[in-house]
């Protein structure tokens, strides 16, 4: 199981995940972002490959798709908040 995150690598993963749209909610347990792409096939091309690297690291985040939008939310169930693997599966959809 991932640890939460905490102090000084707490704040320095929010802080970047700010800087990269990322929107932490109101009970600092997971963070959510809005992907928006041309067409509703290129979100679903975007959901399937990164739904391959989530499924790689064991990581799955909540999502959903209404035509050219995908809404993410990223937390680690188990840990009960925020891990690396939150911060780590939130840079490769930021990419």
């Amino acid at each position: 199981m991932s640890k939460l995150l905490e102090g000084t690598d707490r704040t320095e993963a929010l802080e970047e995940l700010s800087e990269a749209g990322w929107t932490v909610e109101e009970s600092g347990n997971a963070v959510t972002r809005q992907f928006k792409f041309k067409t509703f096939p290129e979100a679903l091309g975007w959901m399937v490959h990164m739904g391959v690297i989530a499924e790689k690291m064991n990581h799955h985040p909540e999502w959903s798709n209404v035509y050219n939008r995908v809404d993410v939310r990223l937390t680690t169930h188990d840990a009960g908040g925020l891990t690396s693997l939150d911060l780590e599966l939130a840079r490769k959809m930021s990419q």
